[in-house]
């Protein structure tokens, strides 16, 4: 079974997260952001991935901290999960709709870590989530799974709508990518970090 667990605590927030790249979306989150909780929700559910996700932060300065923590312990229990990520695909790419946005996910479980996100939101906060922080919890979970991840909104005009596609379409990029499909690691050089 690839998981692993995480507890990462600091002077801002409190994160413990496990992670089950095998399980089947089952998903227990409380961070205290609602938005947010919702759309680690979508993205276990639609990874197939099991996780635990609980945060105590503080929220009484703003939500940047929390879930920028939670994005830092996900990515660090995706790395630990996978091992020496022998046998999986390690690319992943997902068109996903969701009404009138289309969100386009393409990540490489590479060992370099990078974003590329071109979305623009309309509004500043969805709920209690500010929507600068969609992209601030996708560099953050990339950087710390060792993920190239490139999000691109081709279109959309609800905010909602915009981010559930990203979440959603993340979810269902890895479990493409982490999907073991032989014995081999996929590089020429050997390894993959």
């Amino acid at each position: 079974m690839r998981s692993a667990v995480i507890d990462r605590q600091t002077a801002e927030t409190d994160i413990h997260c496990q992670l089950n790249l095998d399980g089947s979306g089952h998903c227990q989150v409380s961070t205290g952001i609602g938005f947010f909780d919702h759309m680690m929700n979508l993205f276990a559910f639609h990874g197939g991935f099991d996780l635990v996700l609980e945060a105590d932060g503080d929220l009484d300065v703003d939500d940047h901290h929390t879930i920028e923590d939670c994005g830092i312990a996900l990515g660090q229990a995706f790395k630990k999960a996978l091992g020496e990520r022998t046998g999986i695909e390690r690319y992943g790419f997902f068109l996903l709709p969701m009404d009138e946005s289309l969100a386009e996910i393409s990540l490489d479980i590479s060992g370099r870590p990078y974003l590329v996100f071109n979305c623009e939101f309309s509004r500043d906060q969805i709920g209690m989530m500010a929507t600068e922080m969609v992209e601030e919890f996708m560099r953050a979970f990339a950087f710390n799974a060792g993920i190239t991840l490139h999000v691109n909104l081709r279109y959309g005009n609800n905010d909602h709508h915009k981010a559930e596609a990203i979440f959603k379409g993340l979810g269902h990029a890895l479990k493409n990518a982490v999907t073991v499909s032989s014995d081999r690691v996929m590089s020429t050089k050997g390894m993959l970090e």
